[in-house]
């Protein structure tokens, strides 16, 4: 458990950490055997993993959204770990640093494939995020934060679903195909037709009133989901 959540499996866990940040480990117990890579920056200059690192999501979660691994998935990882240790304990040579980086590059791509197996489980164990997340959204409409605080961020989305928001984007990601802020466009687009169907208020009003302060940033983000301009869907209802 952590905090009210159930995890998938009673084995290991791995979590993944951005350089300079702090961390601190207190009065810790292990009962079975864990591993910590630490990778100076300057190893991975010059190698494709300095720019292929940054791609990877999960080094933005937190540390409750961790990687929980099935007996077979841990093997997997300890597979990698022992070779990259056995590389690092004998004598280097000219290879050694390719060999030892590539292994982590395996280990990174094994935990993008897990972390989906996980998704997947975890929309089993919890329900559908999207609907949550449609629920936060509309709740932030209702209660009129548009107008006092602005559109929402995917920040401030996911902490009301106590999530970080990297971690929420390939969630929802898995889920629908479709990103944190692909899905909040979505949502804005449609209250914007809804909207835009009275005779009441002008474009401008109904953009003003959904949070967009630029009016031809709304009209590109409506047509992009559109096809068609927010003065064209209003003159097509007339007509």
């Amino acid at each position: 458990m952590y905090g009210r959540t159930r995890y998938d499996h009673d084995n290991g866990s791995m979590i993944f950490v951005k350089p300079r940040q702090i961390i601190e480990f207190k009065n810790l117990e292990y009962d079975e055997d864990a591993f910590i890579i630490f990778i100076h920056e300057d190893f991975l200059h010059g190698h494709f993993l300095h720019t292929e690192m940054s791609k990877y999501a999960f080094f933005d979660y937190e540390a409750n959204e961790a990687l929980h691994l099935s007996p077979r998935e841990e093997q997997i990882m300890w597979d990698l770990f022992f070779k990259i240790e056995a590389e690092y304990q004998d004598n280097p040579d000219e290879y050694s640093r390719d060999i030892m980086l590539t292994h982590i590059d395996s280990m990174l791509k094994y935990s993008q494939r897990f972390y989906k197996r996980q998704f997947i489980n975890r929309t089993e164990l919890s329900g559908k995020t999207v609907s949550k997340f449609n629920d936060v959204l509309a709740a932030y409409f209702k209660n009129g934060l548009l107008l006092t605080q602005g559109l929402p961020t995917v920040s401030l989305l996911a902490s009301k679903l106590n999530l970080s928001s990297r971690y929420l984007s390939d969630l929802l990601k898995q889920e629908t195909g479709k990103t944190a802020m692909d899905l909040l466009h979505i949502y804005l687009v449609n209250e914007a037709k809804n909207r835009l169907k009275g005779d009441d208020q002008s474009v401008s009003e109904i953009a003003y009133e959904l949070g967009f302060e630029n009016l031809p940033y709304f009209s590109r983000l409506f047509k992009k989901e559109t096809g068609i301009s927010p003065n064209q869907f209003k003159k097509q209802l007339v007509n």
